[in-house]
């Protein structure tokens, strides 16, 4: 099929427009950005838990204890993430998501055995907030509420108000 002049011209500027848009995405927006210091692992507690909802195939709970919440200078949004299962089992992983370029990031994991550990190696860099594993449960948080878009919320209490009355737009 053959299209006239001026539609090849209409779908190649489309194609041009679409490519630079993918290419905009992999591309740091604050290519100077500097991750500020990162405080220790606060403490938390599974009974304030706020739920993040998560597909219904995964067994374990996933909540976020809203008094770990902050936001810092650097615009990273960190948190305690805690993960549960029906045997009673509970780990935690101190993490920060950057909201301008869709990444987390593991400080550390919390054992019920052993306390905090430091993550290091891999794991301790930032990664895709859509790469599979291990980071499905901050995508579903970023989605419910730690990210407006691609910026961190004003406060906290945003991201709070943003997981307590989820307004979707899927």
């Amino acid at each position: 099929m053959k299209f006239p002049p001026l539609r090849r011209h209409l779908a190649a500027t489309a194609l041009t427009l679409l490519s630079g848009l993918a290419s905009a995405q992999l591309v740091d927006p604050d290519p100077q950005w500097i991750e500020g210091d990162v405080p220790p692992p606060p403490a938390f507690d599974l009974h304030r838990g706020i739920a993040i909802e998560m597909p219904a195939f995964l067994s374990l709970k996933f909540a976020v204890d809203p008094q770990t919440l902050s936001i810092g200078p650097d615009g990273v949004v960190r948190y305690v993430m805690m993960a549960s299962s029906d045997s009673g089992v509970i780990n935690a992983m101190y993490e920060g998501i950057r909201c301008s370029t869709s990444e987390v990031r593991t400080y550390a994991r919390y054992n019920s055995g052993s306390g905090w550990t430091s993550s290091s190696g891999a794991s301790a860099g930032w990664r895709g907030l859509r790469d599979r594993m291990p980071s499905h449960h901050a995508a579903e948080f970023a989605r419910q509420g730690a990210c407006d878009g691609r910026a961190a919320p004003n406060s906290p209490q945003h991201i709070l108000r943003a997981m307590r009355n989820p307004l979707r737009q899927d």
